[in-house]
């Protein structure tokens, strides 16, 4: 199968893989879709188990979502894939203030986010500029928004006006450019091939949050604010083992009633085990795929507990107006939050670690 792929063009290995790709989705679709139907009948699960099901297939949504953005990118060039994640960056900072209170006084800087900063960070990544779209947003945009909103004359709560929508700019835009800044790094012997390195990031992070999901299932005890189980059989076998070894309470249940450890440390050791095998597509070796699956997978993961802390201080179960999204059931920034933690550093480590 690798010589297979080493032999075609770099424009027909990436169709190739997008075609496994989108294979794995409809098989993985296809199943959880009649698990669905089959679970329905099962009077043994609560309705907490039937939620994480649903947040099963909101996970699933997600991946053909970034799936589907990838392969338009790539089949468009590098200059849409730009625009296309300019247009993502913009209404998950439009998700993200919707729900943030803003006062009259914020007007301005909201015009210098959305028509100024946003931009001009995603024109910097266009043409290559990565010394200085590195630290546009962290420096001059952090020093300019609190200026024009002084000169707005409103003093009321300004340190926490100012941080939000700071927070919400480096989290959405910042983080979000730092997808299609992938698209432009050289590798010597790597031309014409660097859409897979979007993709392989995309891949190893879905991967993580996908194995991390089903296996905090398995593995996490029910809080004390749930709704008692009915009951059932005794786990036997290695079931039990599991059960007695690896069950643990959630260790943040105010943010997250699905986080612990276990399934933690599953999900990175399955994730970068995964985007080492898949270190053929990119130009890192066997242990540089692991590491840098390894620093993408703990930053994306972490990212999705950051926003879901947020989430519970808004008191929704979604991004977007009343927590259902632009999208649909789900807002856009739930759909790219983890991606918005691993991008910069996945990029930056890559930069840092290669010379590129």
């Amino acid at each position: 199968m690798n010589d297979y792929l080493r032999h075609l063009t770099p424009t027909h290995q990436v169709a190739a893989l997008f075609l496994i790709v989108f294979g794995l989705l409809v098989t993985v679709s296809t199943i959880a879709f009649l698990l669905t139907f089959k679970e329905r009948r099962n009077p043994r699960h609560d309705a907490l188990w039937q939620a994480e099901l649903l947040h099963f297939r909101a996970l699933l949504r997600t991946s053909w979502f970034m799936v589907v953005v990838f392969w338009i990118g790539w089949a468009l060039g590098e200059t849409v894939a730009t625009v296309l994640f300019a247009l993502i960056a913009f209404f998950a900072l439009r998700e993200f203030i919707t729900l943030s209170p803003t006062r009259r006084g914020d007007h301005r800087s909201l015009i210098l986010a959305f028509f100024v900063v946003l931009p001009i960070q995603f024109w910097l990544v266009a043409t290559a500029r990565f010394d200085l779209f590195t630290v546009f947003i962290p420096v001059y945009a952090f020093l300019a928004i609190p200026v024009v909103s002084a000169l707005a004359d409103d003093p009321n709560q300004f340190l926490e006006r100012n941080a939000k929508l700071q927070w919400g700019i480096m989290v959405c835009v910042y983080g979000m450019s730092h997808v299609p800044a992938l698209l432009l790094l050289s590798f010597p012997g790597y031309e014409g091939k660097s859409a897979f390195l979007v993709f392989f990031l995309v891949f190893v992070v879905q991967t993580c949050m996908l194995t991390q999901h089903l296996i905090s299932r398995r593995t996490t005890l029910p809080t004390d604010g749930a709704e008692p189980a009915a009951p059932e059989q005794p786990a036997r076998g290695l079931d039990a083992i599991w059960q007695r070894l690896f069950r643990q309470a959630p260790f943040a249940p105010h943010v997250s009633r699905s986080f612990n450890w276990t399934s933690w440390a599953i999900g990175m050791v399955i994730a970068s085990l995964v985007g080492a095998l898949f270190s053929f597509i990119t130009p890192f070796g066997f242990g540089q795929a692991l590491a840098m699956s390894l620093i993408a997978c703990v930053a994306g993961s972490m990212g999705h507990l950051v926003m879901k802390a947020l989430k519970r201080d808004r008191g929704i179960p979604n991004w977007g107006q009343r927590g259902v999204g632009i999208t649909g059931a789900n807002g856009l920034l739930d759909r790219v939050d983890a991606l918005c933690f691993a991008a910069p550093i996945f990029f930056h480590s890559v930069r840092w670690y290669f010379g590129v």
